[in-house]
């Protein structure tokens, strides 16, 4: 997915300094989810006894969630990465084109309803700039979004049992929000 070989990852201290307070995620209540997922039905009734592929926030807390949450929202961010280890550690399958899954805000709040359009597995130092880009964060470049990831890889890894490397397996999927809740 790379235009050009990859760099030297950027220095860390600046992205860990603007999330240093990190509190934790909350743990969605499913009625709040459910409820959302179930109005999103009622316009859509072939989905009827339908369930989301899944139910998640992006990032790792609750600040960096609420903020990825309002780029979605906005039309800023349409594609995310995630560890491959992340997925077997938790025994979850890889999104698949035209998934469903419910977003929500750090505190457990669902905010849209996002379907999958594509998903490519690389390795995390051949993700380009134009991936980097869509994804909506910080000043939207390739350094920044190579930061960024490699810290919350790191955190991620820590808790899940797998080392952050520039080699490692990435899932690069690109989204459309398909309901706002409106």
């Amino acid at each position: 997915m790379s235009d050009s070989p990859p760099d030297e990852l950027p220095d860390e201290r600046s992205f860990e300094r603007s999330h240093e307070l990190r509190e934790p995620l909350v743990e969605p209540d499913r009625s709040d989810w459910e409820g959302f997922w179930l109005r999103f039905v009622a316009h859509h009734p072939d989905l009827k006894g339908s369930d989301p592929a899944d139910v998640f926030a992006f990032g790792d807390h609750r600040a960096l969630a609420d903020e990825l949450a309002q780029l979605v929202l906005a039309g800023t961010k349409t594609a995310t990465t995630a560890a491959l280890p992340a997925f077997h550690a938790v025994g979850m399958p890889l999104p698949k084109r035209g998934d469903l899954s419910v977003v929500l805000r750090g505190d457990g709040t669902p905010v849209c309803v996002i379907r999958t359009v594509d998903l490519v597995v690389c390795r995390f130092d051949e993700v380009g700039a134009e991936f980097a880009a869509a994804e909506g964060e910080g000043d939207r470049s390739l350094a920044y979004w190579r930061e960024a990831h490699a810290q919350v890889f790191r955190r991620e890894g820590e808790r899940l049992g797998y080392a952050f490397d520039p080699a490692l397996e990435v899932a690069c999927e690109r989204f459309e929000v398909v309901w706002r809740g409106d």
